[in-house]
């Protein structure tokens, strides 16, 4: 069934381009717009959508907890909703984050319909069971209550919105109370100004902000948010981190050529176990040191012609590099003598 343009519909479309909608949150405004969408085109009819313990319970309509948040009364029963929720939204979103904002949305939505059919069903029990209360309440209207409305989602936030600005005061009715009251001042004002609202289901939004900012919620949706988000990441290649600091992958590690020398290869491949197994450190580095200086001579280029057989080279025919060299070397043989030690 459609509805047609009405004047509530005509008054948050004012206020939201007073607000201005490059201001408004991504999340507010689509829920917000969401909630126009299903009020112009129900998915249910009220009786079919509103929320009862008879309905839900009893009748195991259990979509009645998803459909009865997003459907309102009539024009104005929305516009007051909408307009209480733009306010809260844009305050929390900005300081939760749309993603948190969105998941507290959804949890809120669930869990007041919840909480509402659990106080539905105490209060029933105890007015049965007192005959004082069963006097004073009327039992039929109780269990017949069908509620409809994004009211107890509402006061939810509000009670979020207050926990965060304990030291802060607004205006219920042009009364000036305290933000850690403001929600029990506004449940008893509403109830006596429009005794067609649900208290019941008011009540419940105010306790699922309290279960929020003092019960355990907030840590249970915070670990349920950690295990899904861990589920979803897919797994990296671990990084290899090479004795330099520079990370990479296997895969990487594997194709690149080796940048370093590592001289403990280079002469143990030379020299046998024999030869360096009674060496001093010491001497093992002695050993190494003049492995480099004689690689240093092995890679010179040769000469272009081969000296004749027996013929022994003079200091005249080498070039000064190569006397350098030996100089040097000889000079390391006299400094240090390799002499064996067994331990």
């Amino acid at each position: 069934m459609q509805r047609g343009f009405q004047l509530g519909l005509l008054l948050l479309a004012v206020q939201l381009f007073q607000e201005g909608l490059g201001n408004i949150p991504a999340i507010t405004l689509a829920v917000l717009g969401f909630n126009v969408y299903l009020y112009m085109f129900p998915a249910a009819q009220l009786m079919k959508a509103c929320m009862s313990l008879q309905y839900v319970y009893r009748h195991k309509e259990w979509r009645r907890l998803l459909l009865s948040p997003l459907h309102h009364v009539d024009d104005w029963h929305l516009y007051f909703n909408m307009v209480s929720f733009l306010w809260k939204g844009i305050r929390l979103e900005h300081r939760l984050g749309a993603a948190w904002f969105l998941y507290l949305l959804s949890v809120f939505s669930l869990l007041t319909g919840l909480v509402y059919l659990l106080l539905q069903a105490l209060m029933t029990k105890l007015i049965e069971d007192s005959d004082s209360l069963a006097e004073l309440i009327d039992m039929s209207s109780l269990s017949n209550e069908c509620v409809v409305g994004f009211s107890g989602v509402l006061f939810a936030l509000k009670v979020v919105s207050n926990y965060y600005n304990p030291g802060g005061v607004t205006y219920v009715l042009n009364l000036r109370v305290s933000n850690r009251f403001a929600s029990w001042v506004e449940l008893v004002l509403i109830y006596l100004i429009a005794p067609g609202t649900s208290l019941v289901g008011h009540l419940a939004g105010i306790l699922v902000g309290l279960l929020y900012t003092v019960g355990p919620l907030k840590t249970i949706m915070e670990t349920c948010a950690e295990f899904v988000s861990s589920e979803v990441n897919t797994p990296q290649p671990r990084p290899y981190y090479s004795y330099s600091g520079y990370s990479r992958t296997r895969r990487e590690n594997r194709e690149d050529p080796r940048h370093a020398e590592d001289y403990t290869t280079d002469y143990t491949s030379e020299y046998t176990d024999s030869d360096i197994a009674g060496l001093t450190e010491e001497e093992q580095i002695e050993l190494a040191i003049r492995k480099s200086l004689n690689d240093r001579g092995q890679t010179r280029p040769r000469r272009a012609s081969s000296p004749p057989h027996g013929y022994q080279p003079t200091d005249e025919d080498v070039s000064p590099e190569e006397i350098l060299r030996r100089r040097r070397l000889r000079r390391f043989d006299q400094g240090f003598p390799s002499q064996r030690r067994r331990l």
